[in-house]
C-alpha cells in the first residue's frame, strides 16, 4: 500500500487511499478481514509495506497495528520509498517472508467463500469477467493448473482475471526467486515485478491453482469507489449488519436502507439514501443525497447529492448534483 493514490485525487492528497472509508470502514481493513475470513486460521503477522513516512505517518501505522492486533497478529512496518513495482514493493518486507503467507494489494475489495486448495505450491486469486481482454489473466491446464500468466490477451485464453491477492504456501520459494530478478535487473514497464518471480516459480515446476472470488470491487477512482461503496452496502444488509449508529440525530428526516451512518451525525429536513455511506460528526441539513459517500466531520446544506464522494472537513453549500470533494474544502 506505498502507492499514492493518484487516480482517486483530490481525496487522496491527505489521507492514504487504502485507508479511505468505504461502507464505514478503511478499505484496507475491510481487505484484510475479508481475507482472514477465508482463510479460517490463525494469522501470526500482517506485513504492511508503505511508503513515505511524511505521508504514511504515525497515526498510520497505529491503525494498522490496531487492525493485526484486532486478529490476533504482530503489525510489521515496511517502506518502500522509491516506486519500483510490486516485485520490489514484497522484497521490502524480505525479513517477513518466510513460511506460509499472502500477497494482497490494498485497493480493492473482494467477496469469497472458497476453500484454499493448500496442496499446491501457490493459489491465485481470480474473478470470473466478461471481458478478459481488458485484464490479466490465468491459462490453466487439463487439471486445472496455472501455467501461464497473459496479460490483456487479444485471443482467448480464459475468463479468470487476476485481482492481486495470491496464498504461497512458502512464501520463501517466491522471496528467491524475487532476489533473482532484482539481482538480474528484471524489469517490466520499467518496474520489478511480482509476475517476473512467478513465472520462474512455474518453469521450476511448482503448481498453482486458483481460489476464485464472488466479488471483487474496484477502488481506483472516485466514480468506481462510488459504486464499490454502493455494492458493499448492499452486501452488508444481506449480512444483517448494523449500519445506523444509534448515536445518529434525526430531525424531520428520512433515511433509505441500505446506508452507513457514523456516530454523532446529524440530518435535519433531508432524504438520505440509498446507498450512502455517512462518516461521524457529519451534518446533513436540507439536502436530498443518494448513491453518495461522505467522510467525517463536514457540514452539507441545501444539497441535491447524486453519484456524489466528499471527503473530512468540508463545508459544502450549493446546486452541485455530481461533484468529488477533498479534505478541508469549503464551497458556499
Amino acid at each position: 500500500m506505498a502507492g499514492r493514490g493518484s487516480r482517486l485525487r483530490p481525496h487522496t492528497l491527505t489521507i492514504p487511499k487504502p485507508l479511505i472509508p468505504v461502507a464505514g470502514k478503511p478499505i484496507v481493513h475491510r481487505l484484510v478481514s475479508d481475507i482472514a475470513k477465508v482463510l479460517n486460521e490463525d494469522i501470526d503477522e500482517i506485513a504492511f509495506i508503505l511508503g513515505d513516512p511524511a505521508f504514511f505517518g504515525r497515526d498510520v501505522e497505529q491503525s494498522l497495528e490496531a487492525l493485526a492486533k484486532g486478529l490476533g497478529a504482530k503489525a510489521s512496518i515496511y517502506r518502500q520509498l522509491d516506486p519500483l513495482g510490486t516485485g520490489h514493493a514484497i522484497m521490502c518486507a524480505e525479513a517477513s517472508l518466510s513460511g506460509p503467507a499472502v500477497v494482497a494489494y490494498a485497493d480493492t475489495l473482494i467477496r469469497a467463500q472458497f476453500d484454499l486448495d493448500k496442496t499446491a505450491d501457490s493459489v491465485i486469486w481470480t474473478k470470473r469477467v466478461d471481458n478478459p481482454e481488458a485484464y490479466g489473466v490465468v491459462k490453466l491446464n487439463g487439471n486445472g493448473e496455472i501455467v501461464e500468466l497473459v496479460e490483456k490477451p487479444k485471443d482467448f485464453v480464459s475468463d479468470q482475471a487476476v485481482i492481486g491477492i495470491y496464498y504461497f504456501k512458502d512464501i520463501g520459494v517466491l522471496r528467491k526467486e524475487l532476489q533473482y530478478v532484482l539481482d538480474n535487473a528484471i524489469v517490466n514497464g520499467g518496474e520489478y515485478q511480482i509476475n517476473d518471480g512467478i513465472k520462474r516459480m512455474m518453469q521450476q515446476g511448482r503448481i498453482f491453482k486458483t481460489g476464485t472470488v464472488d466479488e471483487w470491487m474496484d477502488c481506483g477512482n472516485k466514480n468506481v469507489t462510488v459504486e464499490t461503496n454502493r455494492r458493499m452496502l448492499g452486501f452488508l444488509e444481506k449480512d444483517k449488519e448494523t449500519l445506523v449508529a444509534k448515536s445518529v440525530h434525526l430531525e424531520n428526516s428520512h433515511i433509505i436502507e441500505p446506508c452507513f451512518i457514523g456516530e454523532n451525525v446529524v440530518l435535519k429536513n433531508s432524504t438520505i439514501g440509498p446507498y450512502v455511506s455517512i462518516g461521524d460528526q457529519t451534518v446533513v441539513e436540507d439536502s436530498s443525497i443518494r448513491d453518495s459517500l461522505i467522510q467525517n466531520c463536514s457540514k452539507i446544506q441545501n444539497a441535491d447529492l447524486n453519484h456524489a464522494m466528499i471527503g473530512n472537513h468540508v463545508v459544502f453549500k450549493g446546486d452541485f448534483e455530481t461533484i468529488s470533494i477533498g479534505d478541508y474544502s469549503v464551497m458556499e
